[in-house]
């Protein structure tokens, strides 16, 4: 009989999605990815992510046990439906798990993308070892993962998670959620991106101008960063101020769960110190001082394998009876 000892991990995100063929141990075999293209509608993203698990998957799906899919919430992710994907227009209540399951053959499991890679950051990176983690993806938007006492928390639902819509400043700038002041949108790559295009498009002298190549719609976080690299004091601003807002909104977390570690991921900390250093002191300014000495600000360590190794890591784990 053959021996079911390999899962698929794929990561779906806006922009980009990952698929891996990946060992109970959390060894990449084979990789594929693609667009997303999610203008292009359900139909046709589903399509591309069941080419790219048959992609790595080829001829060896009797030995595949199950597949586990990273997708952005919010989500019930016990009955495997996407509510509303703030990064997927028109997805509204797409049973995910169903329409993955149902085309491939092979039993699949769903859940948060920051959950998932939180899990895999837990078991194979930055994580090993400690009781109470809880993982940050800080890039396009904010996302959270929670391991408490060794488990993966989901909540009543499985929507636990949703860091990037704590409400930091009440009458803040629009989230992409609909509501105001959300750390996502004060603290994100989309929120240093808005803050750098109103200051272009008010005329206010900076570097970022000269650095970007067209009007104020073609600011980027990455721009900004560049402008704040070379000294630009108005870009230097901006992501000072986003890195003190993520940083409240992680003191509030430590106060909440006092964690051993707090793990961060994501396209931002390229930012290095500029994201690091003030989180770590609005920490330690702000959070309670016994909760604020017990806990560590790290980066993350399986960098772009991040997604595809938790969303197969969710799928190990479900298969073999474990939660986190």
């Amino acid at each position: 009989m053959t021996v079911r000892d390999l899962f698929i991990g794929i990561d779906l995100g806006g922009t980009k999605i990952n698929a891996a063929l990946v060992t109970r141990e959390g060894k990449i075999l084979t990789r594929d990815y693609c667009q997303t293209r999610a203008s292009e509608g359900l139909e046709a993203v589903v399509g591309r992510m069941v080419q790219a698990a048959q992609q790595v998957m080829a001829d060896r799906k009797a030995q595949v046990a199950a597949v586990g899919v990273g997708a952005p919430g919010p989500m019930d992710a016990i009955a495997g439906v996407l509510t509303a994907p703030p990064n997927l227009p028109g997805w509204y209540n797409v049973p995910l798990k169903e329409l993955i399951e149902d085309r491939l053959g092979i039993t699949t499991f769903l859940e948060n993308d920051a959950n998932a890679a939180g899990l895999a950051e837990y078991h194979y990176g930055a994580g090993r070892g400690v009781q109470n983690m809880i993982y940050i993806t800080a890039s396009t938007g904010i996302g959270g993962g929670f391991i408490l006492d060794g488990q993966l928390y989901g909540g009543s639902s499985g929507a636990a998670g949703e860091v990037g819509h704590m409400t930091i400043m009440p009458d803040g700038p629009l989230c992409g959620c609909g509501n105001r002041g959300h750390l996502e949108a004060l603290a994100s790559g989309t929120a240093i991106a808005r803050e750098g295009r109103e200051l272009m498009s008010r005329g206010v002298p900076t570097l970022i101008s000269e650095l970007v190549h067209g009007g104020p719609n073609a600011v980027t976080a990455e721009v900004v960063a560049q402008a704040a690299e070379r000294g630009d004091a108005e870009a230097e601003h901006i992501i000072a101020r986003a890195m003190e807002c993520l940083g409240i909104g992680m003191a509030n977390l430590v106060n909440i769960f006092n964690p051993d570690l707090i793990v961060i991921g994501g396209g931002l900390t390229h930012l290095g110190e500029k994201l690091f250093g003030p989180v770590r002191r609005t920490i330690e300014r702000t959070a309670f001082p016994v909760s604020a000495r017990a806990v560590k600000v790290v980066p993350a360590e399986l960098g772009d394998d991040v997604g595809v190794l938790g969303a197969a890591v969710v799928a190990i784990l479900r298969t073999l009876g474990g939660k986190g």
